[in-house]
């Protein structure tokens, strides 16, 4: 069952802005998140992010025909926190985040890097991710995916253990609210900003902005 777009702003899922601080990004608790993949802006391509409050935090809105090829993850305000490019290497294709400064992009080494695995016959066909690497300190997860709409997967580090969840949202009747509305589960100190960053590129791979 699908919820129109009237009832879609009940649920608090179109509130007013908030301006987050930058000491958000990391959290000593579990944080859920709302994403709507539309953009505000009419006419663009992108994707709106709510807290559990339902105050804006992150969105992505682009212009540009060719969204795919790269795109910008900010913060309410509008401020970049991340450029995603897509890059090709021969037959592969992979997406690079690059973590923004207080005065621009920091294109030299990429905090993130994101790119689908050879397709499993019959079985999951993983994205595998590398973050880090601005840091010069590279950790390796993978992006599961169990739903034939890729709206439900989650994200696992090298032992398995759970980073975020992304699932179908539900309202609190337990009625999903369409394939556009999402909800992001992300654990305990971890980088909010580039985990979103990170969801932002498995949507684009799999087409869902």
């Amino acid at each position: 069952m699908l919820v129109s777009k009237s009832n879609f702003m009940t649920v608090k899922v179109h509130p007013q802005v908030v301006i987050p601080s930058a000491s958000c990004y990391f959290t000593s608790k579990q944080e859920t998140y709302t994403i709507w993949m539309k953009s505000l802006v009419l006419g663009c391509k992108g994707c709106t992010v709510f807290d559990a409050k339902g105050q804006l935090v992150y969105r992505v809105d682009n212009y540009n025909c060719n969204f795919r090829d790269e795109v910008n993850l900010m913060d309410s305000k509008g401020k970049v926190l991340f450029t995603v490019p897509r890059k090709r290497f021969k037959l592969f294709r992979f997406w690079e985040g690059y973590r923004s400064t207080d005065k621009e992009i920091e294109m030299k080494r990429p905090g993130f890097q994101v790119r689908k695995t050879l397709r499993i016959p019959r079985g999951d066909s993983p994205c595998e991710v590398i973050v880090g690497l601005d840091e010069n300190q590279p950790r390796h997860y993978k992006i599961h995916s169990w739903s034939s709409c890729k709206s439900a997967c989650k994200l696992v580090d090298q032992f398995g253990g759970l980073v975020a969840e992304l699932k179908r949202k539900k309202s609190a009747g337990g009625v999903d609210l369409g394939n556009d509305v999402l909800t992001l589960v992300v654990e305990p100190y971890f980088d909010h900003s580039l985990i979103m960053g990170v969801f932002v590129v498995y949507c684009l791979i799999n087409c869902k902005m």
